[in-house]
């Protein structure tokens, strides 16, 4: 089912998610089927529960979308159920990051080259799998949603007040994504 994802200034997008409770195989079930289709709507490559309003430990990434500028992400998807970042590379790399839940805006942001993450799979096995590049980074953006940190809070101090006036128009609702939406 899609559901509205919900925009900068909701209160879920700033808690710090609790663990996804693995035996509720069927409710898990459906919260990645509601993650890959919502996401698959508003085109985006990655997205957090908190985003469509479940405060729970569960990111999905879609790396097709951005495999025309990253031709090593074709066909690369994954499910994380309960990720735990185990390792980061010392290597910084910065990207232009950008938000479902922030639309419109668009900033450079630090982070690890490399990262290992032990997580649950939608089969609920538990795997450890390490990461680089655009791969590292999409899945370090939506792990920050878990905890409620936005990419905007790792932008520069400078950056972040030029992009405040942007942030209380979307609070606002001075925006019109092409996908559905929550405010609040």
């Amino acid at each position: 089912m899609i559901r509205p994802i919900y925009l900068y200034g909701a209160e879920v997008l700033r808690k710090k998610a609790a663990d996804a409770d693995l035996s509720d195989k069927a409710g898990l079930a459906a919260l990645v089927q509601d993650l890959k289709d919502t996401l698959t709507k508003a085109d985006g490559c990655g997205l957090a529960a908190p985003q469509i309003g479940e405060s729970v430990r569960v990111v999905i990434v879609d790396g097709d979308v951005v495999s025309d500028m990253y031709d090593y992400l074709k066909d690369f998807r994954r499910t994380l159920i309960n990720p735990v970042i185990t390792e980061e590379s010392e290597e910084k790399v910065t990207y232009s990051e950008g938000c479902l839940s922030i639309p419109g805006i668009y900033c450079d942001i630090v982070r690890p080259k490399k990262i290992t993450v032990e997580y649950y799979n939608e089969n609920l096995e538990k795997v450890t799998e390490s990461f680089d590049n655009f791969a590292a980074r999409m899945i370090q953006h939506e792990l920050s949603h878990l905890d409620g940190d936005l990419f905007t809070d790792h932008a520069a101090p400078i950056r972040r007040k030029m992009l405040s006036s942007k942030l209380q128009g979307i609070v606002k609702g001075k925006v019109h994504p092409h996908y559905n939406v929550k405010y609040k």
